[in-house]
């Protein structure tokens, strides 16, 4: 039988997630303490990250592992976000009992710019996902075109053909939404 170990594929895939870990562990943590409010929140979402790497079959096989991880993040910030407007939160105060100073902006300004969000994040939501990522990266990030092309292994032009394709749908929604 011999003095070594053979490496299962259980041990590679636990190896190949420590890897991981010891590689994105820092970076996940400053991604996410720049996007939200709750800083005790961060380790959770970190931890949800590595999580859903966890389920994969081949967590070392990951082509494009900067992307995927960061994607995948980003997933976990919008996953979080819709449960979060689904929970009920028993801690709220009644508006009728908060003492608001008024407003310089006109109610009906506010309840337009609320749509306009709601309709542009429905229409983001009828992306394909690669269109919705090359989006969020360049105009919501802030990413270089090359940069975000790079990131999830396409070419600059593929990039800018889904950033047109994103726009374009984006505006065909907002202009639906106003002539209704």
């Amino acid at each position: 039988m011999g003095g070594y170990k053979q490496e299962t594929d259980g041990d590679h895939r636990l190896s190949a997630l420590r890897d991981l870990v010891a590689s994105y562990s820092r970076p996940l943590t400053r991604y996410f303490q720049r996007r939200v409010v709750q800083s005790h929140d961060v380790p959770d979402l970190v931890q949800e990250v590595f999580l859903r790497l966890s389920r994969m079959a081949e967590p070392g096989g990951i082509r494009e592992p900067d992307s995927f991880i960061f994607v995948t993040a980003a997933n976990v910030l919008r996953d979080r976000a819709r449960r979060s407007r689904t929970r009920v939160d028993s801690d709220t105060m009644p508006l009728d009992d908060l003492d608001l100073e008024g407003s310089d902006i006109w109610p009906d300004r506010v309840l337009e710019g609320k749509q306009t969000a709601e309709c542009i994040r429905q229409a983001l939501g009828e992306l394909p996902e690669r269109t919705r990522d090359v989006f969020v990266l360049r105009m919501l990030e802030g990413w270089r075109m090359a940069d975000v092309a790079r990131s999830l292994g396409i070419s600059t032009r593929a990039a800018e053909k889904h950033q047109a394709r994103a726009l374009a749908h984006v505006a065909d929604r907002l202009d639906a939404m106003r002539r209704d």
